[in-house]
């Protein structure tokens, strides 16, 4: 089993913090840097921009943060056998910044894992091990997607947060335009960023999370046709059958009744 030593979220330290190990940390320490830091691994001092990671492998000597200025970051300490396994099988990196990719996922999952240690429970330790293998295997992943290859876009946290609420907000009626205006920029340049980034048109994404929540409610509801397409953002039930159809390859209907 891997377990969660400890971890904390959102540590803001105004006047600088530095956290220094000699003979390490004695489990795998996870440092999510939120601001500009200096890192030291056995002697070697490398500066990390913000938005960067390492994981610490027990024995390794290091030291990090910044000494007079605002320092923030996100941490956890876990342990177990089979943490090593499972990081070698992964060829995670150790004792080596690494560039996020998926900025804010981090912070959510570090987030989860310190609200599910406070509750407990009597299955909180299992609970635990699988958040965990789970968060470790997520950033391996990301690492090998092409977008992860070199520094982060400039634009990426910012459009990241604005897909989210477009996966969010299936409902809602967005435009090419007012997306654009909402990260100040002109509507052409917006779109050649998010097809950038996203590998996909903004108008793609959006279809998409509307189909996506549709599917959930043809799944797991008996709403009629007609409302599941309102629910969705549509308009007019012949354009969301219509879509439906175009980009699923079957009616609603149709996918309701296999389901």
């Amino acid at each position: 089993m891997i377990r969660l030593v400890s971890c904390g979220y959102q540590f803001t330290h105004e006047d600088g913090l530095v956290i220094h190990r000699p003979a390490g940390a004695g489990n795998y320490a996870f440092v999510y840097f939120k601001s500009e830091s200096q890192v030291a691994v056995n002697g070697c001092a490398t500066p990390v921009s913000p938005y960067s990671y390492i994981l610490f492998s027990p024995s390794e000597p290091h030291r990090y943060g910044e000494p007079r200025k605002l320092f923030v970051n996100d941490w956890l300490h876990c342990e177990g056998e089979e943490l090593a396994h499972l990081l070698a099988r992964l060829d995670f990196p150790l004792n080596t910044p690494i560039q996020a990719s998926e900025p804010l996922s981090i912070s959510r999952s570090i987030m989860d894992l310190q609200s599910v240690q406070r509750l407990g429970g009597p299955l909180c330790e299992e609970i635990l091990d699988l958040d965990l293998r789970s968060f470790f295997t997520g950033l391996s992943n990301d690492r090998r997607r092409p977008l992860a290859q070199g520094h982060p876009h400039p634009y990426f946290v910012q459009f990241t947060e604005l897909r989210n609420r477009l996966y969010n907000l299936p409902q809602a009626r967005f435009s090419v335009d007012e997306l654009a205006v909402s990260v100040n920029l002109s509507k052409s340049y917006f779109q050649h960023i998010y097809k950038e980034l996203f590998g996909c048109s903004v108008l793609d994404d959006i279809i998409r999370s509307r189909l996506e929540y549709a599917k959930y409610l043809l799944d797991n509801t008996t709403l009629a046709i007609g409302a599941i397409s309102r629910m969705c953002g549509y308009e007019h039930d012949t354009h969301f059958m219509r879509q439906f159809k175009k980009f699923l390859g079957t009616t609603p209907s149709r996918y309701r009744s296999k389901c």
